[in-house]
C-alpha cells in the first residue's frame, strides 16, 4: 500500500491533520497549492477564535509560531447581551484563572502557517492542485483516482473536505444538511475606543452581532442576519454599513470607520450521521457545521483532527491506519463533544429566534441567571476553552 494516510482537503483541518500525522506517510490532496505570502498591513475579513486546548496543537505543530505575534490577539474577557438591552452574560479570563479565553487569528495568516509545515514535513506527498474523481475501498485499502488519471493508495482516506464533502458522498455517509435561512456578514472596523480585548456579542431576537478584538484599535465583525437583511447591508455604502453597525452595536466601541470590504457567506447546518465508513474518517466541516454564534466551528474540526492523529499514533504495530477498531475510537472519542456543541449552538439558535414576548422573558432571563452561576459559567468557559 502506497500511503497509510490520504487526507482529502487542504483547508485548515486538513493542513492540520496532514502535519499532525507525524511518523506516518501522508499524501495530502488538495485542490490548490497555497503559496504563503508576507502579511500585508490589511486584516483578512474571515477570522476565526482559536480556543487555548487548540492554540497548544497548533503550536506543537510549529504553526502558532510562524503567524506574525503581532497579528494574533488574545481575548480576555467576553460580554453577551440579550435582546432587551439590559441582559448580559460576562466570561472573564482573569475570574477562571486562565491567561485567555481564546486568541483571534485571521484565516490567510493560519492557513500560510500550516501549509509552510507541510512543505518541510517528511514522508509527506503534496498533491496539489487536484481534483478526485472517483474512490474504491477494499479489504486491503483505498484507491483514490483523480481526475488527471493519477491514483493514491492508502490504508485510509481522511476526508476533510468541506461541507460539500466528495469523501463523505463516497463513502456512502448520509448528513443533514440544513440552511440557517441567515448569512455571516463580515468586515473589519476601526474603533474610536479600545476593545480591551474583550469580545462583544449582541443577540438580536435572530440575528446575532458579534464584534472580535483585533490588533490595536480594530475589531471584527460578524453579523449573523436573515438573508434578505444581510444582502441590504452588504449594499451599503462603508459609512452607511458603520453607523449600522455602530447604532447596532449601542455605540460600544464609539465610532467605526471600515477597513475592509464586507462579505457574505451564506449558513448552513451540517449534521453528518456518522464520522466513519470502512476505511474512511471524516474531519472539520465534512462531518459538522455549526452556527457561528459561538465560534466553535474551527475548534470542532481542530479538535477531530487532533483526536484522529492520535488514535493513529497509539494504533498497535499490526494495525494498519484504516482497521475498523482504530475508526470506531475515533468516532466513540468524538461523539461526546461533538453531540454538545451541536445541542448548545442550536438549541442557542433555536431559542433566540422564537418569537413572541414569553420567549424573549425566558431566554433574557435564562441569560441573567447563568450569569450569576459561576459554576455554570466555568462549566461553559471549560468547554469552549478546550
Amino acid at each position: 500500500m502506497g500511503f497509510d494516510v490520504a487526507v482529502v482537503g487542504g483547508g485548515l483541518v486538513g493542513a492540520a491533520l496532514a502535519c499532525a500525522l507525524r511518523g506516518a506517510s501522508v499524501a495530502l490532496v488538495a485542490q490548490e497549492r497555497r503559496v504563503a505570502a508576507p502579511p500585508g498591513d490589511g486584516f483578512d475579513s474571515r477570522i476565526y477564535a482559536i480556543s487555548p486546548g487548540n492554540a497548544a496543537f497548533l503550536a506543537g505543530l510549529g504553526a502558532w509560531g510562524r503567524m506574525p505575534a503581532a497579528r494574533v490577539t488574545p481575548v480576555h474577557a467576553m460580554r453577551v447581551y440579550g435582546d432587551d438591552g439590559a441582559s448580559l452574560i460576562e466570561f472573564d479570563a482573569y475570574a477562571a484563572g486562565v491567561s485567555e479565553l481564546a486568541w483571534i487569528v485571521e484565516d490567510a495568516l493560519l492557513q500560510d502557517a500550516l501549509w509552510q509545515g507541510l512543505e518541510t514535513q517528511d514522508r509527506l506527498a503534496l498533491t496539489a492542485p487536484a481534483e478526485c474523481e472517483s474512490l474504491s475501498v477494499s479489504g486491503e485499502g483505498v484507491r483514490l483516482k483523480l481526475r488527471d488519471g493519477r491514483s493514491i493508495e492508502a490504508s485510509l482516506v481522511a476526508g476533510a473536505d468541506g461541507a460539500r464533502s466528495f469523501v463523505r458522498a463516497q463513502g456512502g455517509i448520509a448528513a443533514e444538511d440544513k440552511p440557517y435561512g441567515q448569512t455571516a456578514v463580515v468586515a473589519n472596523f476601526s474603533c474610536e475606543r479600545p476593545h480591551r480585548n474583550a469580545a462583544l456579542q449582541w443577540f438580536q431576537g435572530g440575528p446575532v452581532l458579534a464584534l472580535l478584538p483585533l490588533p490595536g484599535n480594530h475589531v471584527s465583525m460578524v453579523w449573523s442576519t436573515p438573508d434578505a437583511d444581510a444582502a441590504r447591508l452588504l449594499a451599503l455604502a462603508p459609512l452607511e454599513l458603520a453607523r449600522e453597525v455602530g447604532a447596532a452595536s449601542r455605540h460600544a466601541l464609539g465610532a467605526l470607520s471600515l477597513v475592509t470590504p464586507a462579505r457574505g457567506l451564506p449558513l448552513r447546518r451540517l449534521d453528518a450521521a456518522r464520522l466513519v465508513a470502512p476505511r474512511l474518517a471524516l474531519a472539520g466541516d465534512a462531518a459538522h457545521v455549526v452556527h457561528p454564534l459561538a465560534g466553535q466551528g474551527a475548534n470542532l474540526g481542530f479538535q477531530d483532527a487532533r483526536v484522529l492523529a492520535a488514535v493513529l499514533a497509539g494504533r498497535e504495530p499490526w494495525r494498519d491506519a484504516g482497521d475498523p477498531r482504530l475508526l470506531r475510537r475515533y468516532e466513540r472519542s468524538r461523539a461526546e463533544a461533538i453531540l454538545a456543541m451541536r445541542a448548545t449552538v442550536h438549541g442557542l439558535f433555536r431559542l433566540f429566534d422564537a418569537k413572541g414576548a414569553l420567549a424573549a422573558r425566558l431566554r433574557n432571563a435564562g441569560l441573567n441567571l447563568t450569569d450569576r452561576l459561576p459554576v455554570i459559567k466555568n462549566l461553559l468557559m471549560r468547554q469552549a476553552m478546550s
